[in-house]
């Protein structure tokens, strides 16, 4: 027999088994957004307009509780730009920003012990902050506080950083002397949607104690089933 036509084989199964597997396919992997910071606005009531009127009036009123004892209490609002006389959203232009704007004081405090300021005793000081516990629903990237408010209940105007993370906003203090008691805050933010009515989709924490509260909020937006895009 031919060498040559035994070889042929011969070399058909080596190139057989010297072919490479194939790559695995990548695996996909879910993108978690980092927390960011946002530039912080001060309140401006003069470009607000009217207020939306739901079950409750015009604001809605609800007290903080934590550890069996009142915190303090909210008062919250959501207003239309400066030129609505009336807020009706099912009324409103499209393209309305909604304006939320949530007054937060801070209940007198009983005395309490001096704390030590050195020593193995000290313990690092719990944060004080004002968040949403669920995404603010088209959110419209505009939001702050009342820089006057800072200025008088924790010494700085400036004391206030805002966050957004997991589409939750987070306003922290992190400057000035701390927030006195039976002084008021007032943080606001804007979004594309009316409330939906009020929802305990807000949260206090001050002292170490947290206390939710609740407020108007938007529900998500989700397209009305069967209707057609344009």
């Amino acid at each position: 027999m031919n060498r040559l036509a035994l070889a042929l084989p011969l070399l058909a199964v080596v190139a057989a088994c010297s072919d490479p597997e194939p790559a695995p396919e990548p695996t996909p992997t879910a993108t978690v957004a980092a927390p960011r910071t946002l530039v912080a606005a001060d309140l401006d009531l003069a470009s607000l307009g009217a207020k939306i009127v739901g079950p409750q009036g015009p604001q809605v009123e609800t007290d903080l509780s934590a550890a069996n004892r009142m915190v303090g209490q909210m008062t919250s609002f959501v207003a239309c730009p400066k030129d609505a006389q009336e807020c009706v959203p099912g009324s409103m232009p499209e393209g309305t920003l909604y304006t939320y704007v949530h007054r937060v004081t801070l209940a007198e405090a009983d005395a309490a012990p001096e704390q030590p300021t050195e020593g193995p005793e000290v313990v690092e000081t719990p944060p004080t902050l004002f968040r949403t516990t669920a995404p603010a629903h088209g959110f419209s990237g505009a939001v702050g506080y009342s820089k006057a408010d800072a200025e008088n209940a924790l010494g700085d105007p400036e004391a206030i950083t805002i966050s957004i993370d997991s589409g939750q906003l987070i306003w922290r203090v992190t400057e000035g002397e701390g927030w006195k008691p039976g002084t008021t805050l007032t943080f606001w933010w804007q979004s594309t949607l009316p409330p939906a009515g009020p929802a305990e989709s807000y949260l206090l924490e001050v002292d170490g104690n947290q206390s939710v509260a609740s407020g108007p909020f938007p529900a998500e937006d989700k397209p009305v089933e069967g209707s057609k895009a344009r």
